[in-house]
């Protein structure tokens, strides 16, 4: 336990200089003081005494024994004989204490205990079937991964200068909030990827056609990159609330992208067209049609989240890396915008000219030159 501790105070020292860990406390193991009697065999052989005799006069005068229980109702309260608290607090007072002899005589317990006070521990850990320490520490103005991984390398680093001397046998590990960070990070790697394929299904299913669930899945990862690009430059780490922030993000552009294309599908459903500007403009028309409610959407989501930037509270900084891909997402999302209506229009136009240069393409043509 003494090894434990000064392993750990060394811990504190080299973690206070980490940047953003705060409250850094390691645990003062050793330092409560403990009576200790040490029975001497020969003496009470001497005076015929047993040593179990002796345990018992001990426990019974300073720890206490439970001789019976009292019962009130449905409550039970030990009854329980030991001294006055003057008595067991008073050390001279505590070599006066009598052990019967076998012989009927009874002597102070002093002529067969050295008694001596000693440093022990105030608490006892363990996990596994092994004694622990605990170094804990806070994190303030940075995520915890991030923290936790410089604290690692600067306790790698003691190590190898000899500044930590951790001795055979003994090791660290983290927990706590950070090791609940692991396991949810491991998560999302899976949640995230099969999300984006069922978000890509669903669009197929509903369209019918695979190119525009294709065209509405291209503004979802440019809408990405938006949110990559906004952590680079507010500094931040990814972590499961960033990517709590990328679902959200997902869902808002799909949903501007299915509203875009579907009405560009019911423009476009059972129409001919003679040349390829009457494309163009049926393009142009339903995309005015549809632009705006996809701008109210981006903007009342960019307009919510600002607040969150601007607050310090408790829980801010678990809201700020939700906001921040959400919030970059949307501003990079206002190019698909534009590029789904442009992607769908260059789409029918190739379908138009490859249907003009079929089969029967001499009349289509006529009627385009007149």
């Amino acid at each position: 336990m003494k090894e434990i501790e000064r392993v750990g105070l060394q811990m504190e020292e080299i973690l206070k200089h980490v940047p953003g860990a705060t409250d850094v406390v390691a645990d003062r193991i050793v330092g409560k003081p403990y009576l200790e009697f040490k029975i001497d065999r020969a003496r009470i052989a001497r005076y015929g005494v047993n040593i179990r005799d002796v345990q018992d006069v001990i426990e019974m005068a300073i720890g206490g024994m439970n001789l019976a229980e009292s019962v009130e109702g449905r409550e039970r309260y030990p009854i329980r004989v030991r001294y006055l608290r003057d008595y067991r607090e008073d050390f001279p007072e505590l070599e006066k204490i009598l052990v019967p002899t076998m012989s009927g005589a009874h002597i102070p317990l002093t002529q067969v205990v050295d008694f001596s006070y000693v440093l022990g521990p105030q608490e006892i850990k363990g996990e596994n079937t092994r004694l622990v320490g605990y170094v804990t520490m806070n994190t303030r103005d940075r995520d915890e991964v991030s923290v936790v991984e410089d604290a690692e390398k600067a306790l790698q680093g003691a190590v190898r200068d000899g500044r930590l001397k951790v001795p055979p046998g003994y090791h660290w590990e983290w927990g706590g909030q950070f090791e609940n960070q692991r396991r949810a990070m491991a998560t999302m790697k899976v949640v995230v990827p099969i999300t984006l394929l069922i978000m890509f299904l669903m669009l197929y299913m509903g369209f019918k056609r695979e190119w525009i669930a294709i065209v509405i899945y291209f503004g979802v990862l440019v809408s990405a990159s938006g949110g990559f690009f906004m952590l680079a430059l507010w500094g931040a780490n990814l972590s499961v609330a960033v990517w709590v922030g990328f679902l959200v993000l997902f869902g808002v552009v799909d949903d501007d992208g299915v509203v875009m294309s579907s009405y560009l599908e019911d423009v476009f459903e059972g129409r001919t067209f003679a040349h390829a500007g009457e494309i163009r403009e049926a393009v142009i028309e339903a995309g005015l049609k549809r632009i705006r409610p996809c701008l109210m959407t981006t903007a009342t989501t960019c307009f919510g989240l600002l607040p969150v930037f601007w607050a310090s509270g408790r829980g801010s900084d678990v809201m700020q890396p939700m906001a921040i891909p959400s919030v970059g997402g949307m501003a990079i999302s206002l190019i698909t915008i534009f590029i789904v209506p442009c992607i769908f229009c260059a789409v029918e136009e190739w379908k138009w000219a490859r249907l003009t240069k079929g089969p029967g393409s001499e009349s289509t043509e006529a009627t385009a030159k007149e």
